[in-house]
């Protein structure tokens, strides 16, 4: 493959589910994301707590899915009945395109319909979902989430 070949297929991750070899770049990516996304966000559980949950909860037991470029997990989604439960980019990722196709594939997968949460501060977000047709449902003061920050429900029905 020519370097122009390479330097197209980095611009355009390969979206796949996510296998048991996944788990530790999926956590990764997921922990990158956060931290700059979500700076003021308390973080409820320790790295290595986030990189066992992805070991032995999400990857085996939850429909996830990666995007991979260069080798490297650079955005994951993570799909669980009719919720949406994660979609993280790596920071450089953000604004490329990539969470459109992650949105689709979930739409796709849950053709009926999603729900998810996200904090009340992470802005992007809200204009993200709300730009794939995700209406506002709830709103809460945090008290029932592990992170103790306000959050918003949004749903998307076709």
């Amino acid at each position: 493959m020519d370097t122009a070949a390479v330097a197209a297929a980095a611009d355009k991750p390969l979206i796949r589910r996510a296998t048991p070899a996944d788990a530790d770049g999926t956590a990764e990516t997921w922990l990158r994301s956060y931290d700059a996304a979500l700076p003021t966000v308390r973080r409820a559980h320790t790295d290595d707590e986030v990189r066992d949950y992805f070991r032995h909860v999400v990857i085996p037991e939850r429909e996830t899915w990666v995007a991979e470029a260069g080798g490297e997990i650079v955005g994951m989604m993570v799909l669980h009945e009719e919720w949406l439960d994660q979609l993280y980019l790596a920071p450089g990722w953000r604004g490329r395109g990539l969470g459109d196709r992650l949105m689709t594939l979930a739409k796709e997968r849950s053709p009926s319909g999603l729900d998810l949460w996200t904090f009340q501060i992470n802005t992007p977000a809200h204009r993200f979902y709300e730009r794939h047709g995700f209406t506002e449902a709830e709103r809460t003061d945090g008290t029932t989430n592990e992170e103790r920050e306000p959050d918003v429900r949004y749903i998307w029905r076709p």
